[in-house]
C-alpha cells in the first residue's frame, strides 16, 4: 500500500458528480445557521410530503429539554416510504434480501413492499393496534422486520425495536418500560450457520409481561416451538388472509415514531423517542447528501435494525428517498471472510456503509479475499459507530476503494437520529481518523469542561450541539426529567453529546470517546452500570467494577475487576461461568473480554469507585495513574497492578 497521508484532497471525479461541492456546502450551511427556519422550512417541503402543512417550524428550549419540529403539520412515514414512490416507481427494487446462506436472495419491489406494509398493518389492526400503541420488534434481519416497522408507522403505532441478540431479561424490561401489549418475534433467527432461539427468549420475557395479549411469530426456519393458542399468532396464516388495502393514519409531525433504547451510564436503559416528521426529514436528507445517493444506485448498509444505523439508515433515510437498499441476516465471515466482498460484486453495491470493528476484522484476514472479487461498482464508503483508527481506514481506502471511493466517516448519536459530522463527499477533503465538519443546522461546540465557555479555533473538551436539529430525539419514553438530567443539565442551554472532542485547525472534528461510563464496544453502546449489575447476580461475587479498554477489532473492550465473596476461590471455570452470566442476562455481546481478580477496589473514603485508576491500569497506563492520596485504602492499586492482564 502506498504511505499513509494525513489530508486526502478531494478528487476531481467526486467534485464533478456529487450533490454538494465545497461552495455549495459553504453556501448551504451559512443559511442553515443563520436562517435556519427558512432552510428547515424549504427541506421539509422539498424532501417529504405533508397531509396538513405545519404551523411553525421549530420551538425549541434546551433548558427544558423542549425540542419540537413542524408543529401543526401531519404525515404519514409509510406513505412517504412507500405510496408517494408508487405511480412512477412500483417496479424498482425497494429492499434486496440476502440471508445467511449466500443462495437465499429476494428482490421486493415497491408494490410488493407496498402490500406487504399494509397487510401487516391490517393483521396488527386486528389485534386492536391503534395509533399512540407501543408494538416490540424483536426479530432477524429479514424483510418482515421492515414491513413490522412501516405497519407500525402506517398506523400511527409506535415501535420499539429490541435487537435480536439481546437477553429474554433485556427484551422483558422493555417491553415492560414501553407498556408494549404487542410483541412482534420469528421462530428463530440465522447468523453465521447458527440458530439462535427468538420465540424462547419471547416467550421467557413475556411470562413477566401481564399486559402483552399477542405474540406474532414468523417462521423463518420453521423449527419446533413452544405454542400458546391463548397469545401466539402465526404471521403467514394471518398474512394470507388480510387485506392488502390499508389508508395511512395522518399523525402529528410531533408525534412519536419510534423508541429506541440505549444504554445509560446510570445502569437502566433509556427509551429515546423520536418524533415523526423531523426524524424522517433529517434521515432522509441526511442519507441523500451524505452517501451523495443517486437513482439507480444499490446501497448497503450493514448494520441491525435493532440500532439505530438500521432505523435511519437501511430503512427510513433509504426508503423516504426511493432508493434500492440491502438487508442482510448473516455475518461478514460466513461462510467465509469474503462474503462482503462477494455481496459487492454480485449485488453491483454502489454505496457500502459498515462499523469500524468490521473493517478492523476483515483487514486483520488479509486482502486475499477482497483482491480476488471485482469490487469496481463501489463509489463511496462510509463508516459508523466509532472512530476508524487511521490504518483501518487506509486499507478500507486502498484496497476496498482501489483509492477511488471517498470515505465518509460519520459521527452521531442514537439522540440525534441521524449523522451530525461527517465530510461530504464532494465538498470536504478527507483526513483519516477525522470525523469531518458538521452538517447542516448542526452546530457544534467545545466548551471548557470547568467553566463551561465556549473555545474557539483549536480546542479539546466535551463536544456539545448549541442549537437543535430535526432528528433530534424528543424525550426519554416515559422520563422527561431524565431527558433533561442526561443530556440538558450539564452545561445550561446545550444539547451534552457525553462525547469529547477535539477541533483542529481546518475546523474538522475528531472524536475522542466517552466522558461518561458508558463503553462503546465494536458500535455497541454498553453501560458499564449494567455489565456490573450482571456480574453480582453471581453470588459468589460481592462486587464489580467494569472500565473500557483499546482493543484492536471492537475499538473498546469490556475490562472487569470482580471481587469475591469472602472464602471463595479464583478459578478459570468461576471466570467462564461470570461470561456465561452476563450474556444471559444482556446478551453475548456485552460480556467482559477479560476479568481481574480484584481483592479490594480503589475507593475514596465516601465510597466511590476511582475509575479513572482503573481505565488507566486497564489500559497499562500506569505512569500516570494521578493522586491516590484520597483513596481509603491506596494500597488496593499497587495490587490491582501487580496483577493487570495488559502489559
Amino acid at each position: 500500500m502506498n504511505p499513509l497521508e494525513k489530508f486526502y484532497p478531494i478528487k476531481d471525479a467526486a467534485k464533478a458528480n456529487t450533490y454538494i461541492d465545497e461552495a455549495r456546502y459553504k453556501e448551504l450551511y451559512q443559511q442553515s445557521i443563520e436562517q435556519p427556519e427558512k432552510f428547515w422550512a424549504e427541506q421539509a417541503t422539498q424532501f417529504l410530503d405533508w397531509g396538513k402543512p405545519f404551523d411553525s417550524v421549530r420551538n425549541v428550549d434546551f433548558k427544558k429539554a423542549d425540542v419540537e419540529w413542524f408543529k401543526g403539520g401531519q404525515l404519514n412515514v409509510s406513505y412517504n416510504c412507500i405510496d408517494r414512490h408508487l405511480a412512477t416507481r412500483g417496479e424498482q427494487t425497494a429492499i434486496i434480501f440476502e440471508g445467511d446462506e449466500p443462495s437465499d436472495t429476494r428482490h421486493i419491489t415497491y408494490n410488493e413492499l407496498h402490500q406487504q406494509v399494509c397487510k401487516f398493518a391490517n393483521v396488527l389492526k386486528a389485534r386492536g393496534v391503534k395509533k399512540g400503541d407501543r408494538v416490540c420488534i424483536y426479530m432477524p434481519m429479514i424483510p418482515e422486520v421492515g414491513f413490522a416497522m412501516l405497519a407500525c408507522a402506517r398506523l400511527g403505532a409506535v415501535h420499539s425495536v429490541v435487537f435480536g441478540g439481546f437477553s429474554a431479561e433485556s427484551l422483558k424490561s422493555r417491553i415492560i418500560d414501553a407498556d408494549c401489549q404487542v410483541v412482534i418475534t420469528a421462530d428463530e433467527s440465522v447468523r453465521g450457520g447458527k440458530k439462535f432461539p427468538l420465540k424462547t427468549n419471547v416467550d421467557k420475557a413475556v411470562n413477566d409481561c401481564a399486559n402483552v395479549h399477542s405474540v406474532i411469530v414468523v417462521k423463518r426456519t420453521g423449527a419446533d416451538i413452544a405454542w400458546n393458542d391463548s397469545i401466539d399468532v402465526d404471521y403467514q396464516t394471518e398474512m394470507a388472509k388480510a387485506s392488502a388495502d390499508c389508508e395511512p393514519v395522518m399523525v402529528n409531525a410531533e408525534d412519536p415514531l419510534f423508541i429506541l433504547y440505549t444504554s445509560g451510564s446510570t445502569g437502566t436503559p433509556k427509551g429515546v423517542q423520536h418524533s415523526t416528521g423531523g426524524y424522517l426529514l433529517y434521515a432522509a436528507m441526511t442519507h441523500k447528501y451524505v452517501f451523495d445517493y443517486r437513482d439507480g444506485d444499490i446501497y448497503w448498509c450493514t448494520a441491525d435494525a435493532g440500532w439505530i444505523t438500521g432505523h435511519s439508515y437501511i430503512f427510513y433515510g433509504p426508503l423516504a428517498n426511493a432508493a434500492t437498499t440491502l438487508v442482510f441476516e448473516g455475518v461478514p465471515t460466513y461462510p467465509d471472510a469474503g462474503r462482503c466482498w462477494d455481496m459487492v460484486e454480485r449485488h453491483k453495491i454502489n454505496v457500502f456503509y459498515t462499523a469500524p470493528t468490521a473493517i478492523r476484522a476483515l483487514m486483520g484476514i488479509g486482502d486475499e479475499f477482497p483482491n480476488s472479487k471485482d469490487l469496481s461498482s463501489l463509489r463511496l464508503l462510509g463508516s459508523v459507530g466509532e472512530p476508524i483508527n487511521p490504518e483501518a481506514w487506509h486499507w478500507y481506502y486502498e484496497i476496498i476503494g482501489n483509492s477511488n471511493c471517498p470515505i465518509v466517516d460519520t459521527w452521531w448519536q442514537t439522540e440525534t437520529g441521524g449523522i451530525l459530522i461527517t465530510s461530504l463527499p464532494g465538498s470536504a477533503g478527507m483526513k483519516p481518523g477525522a470525523a469531518g465538519l458538521p452538517f447542516f443546522g448542526v452546530e457544534p461546540v467545545i466548551v471548557d469542561k470547568d467553566n463551561g465557555a465556549e473555545l474557539e479555533g483549536e480546542a479539546r473538551g466535551p463536544l456539545l450541539m448549541k442549537a437543535s436539529w430535526p432528528g433530534q430525539m424528543t424525550t426519554v419514553y416515559g422520563d422527561h426529567e431524565r431527558s433533561h438530567q442526561t443530556y440538558f443539565s450539564q452545561f445550561d442551554g446545550y444539547y451534552y453529546t457525553g462525547d469529547g472532542a477535539q477541533r483542529d485547525s481546518d475546523g474538522y472534528y475528531w472524536i475522542l470517546g466517552r466522558i461518561d461510563d458508558v463503553l462503546n464496544v465494536s458500535g455497541h453502546r454498553l453501560g458499564t452500570a449494567e455489565i456490573e449489575s450482571a456480574l453480582v447476580l453471581h453470588p459468589k461475587i460481592s462486587e464489580a467494577a467494569v472500565v473500557g479498554y483499546p482493543h484492536d477489532v471492537k475499538g473498546q473492550g469490556v475490562y472487569a475487576y470482580v471481587t469475591l465473596m469472602h472464602d471463595e476461590v479464583e478459578s478459570e471455570e468461576l471466570i467462564a461461568e461470570l461470561k456465561a452470566l452476563v450474556a444471559k442476562e444482556l446478551g453475548s455481546f456485552s460480556k467482559p473480554d477479560l476479568i481481574q481478580w480484584a481483592p479490594g477496589l480503589p475507593k475514596t473514603r465516601s465510597g466511590k469507585i476511582m475509575r479513572r485508576i482503573l481505565r488507566k491500569i486497564a489500559e497499562n497506563d500506569i505512569g500516570t495513574l494521578g493522586d491516590t492520596s484520597t483513596l481509603a485504602d491506596p494500597s488496593v492499586v499497587d495490587e490491582l497492578i501487580e496483577h493487570r492482564l495488559l502489559r
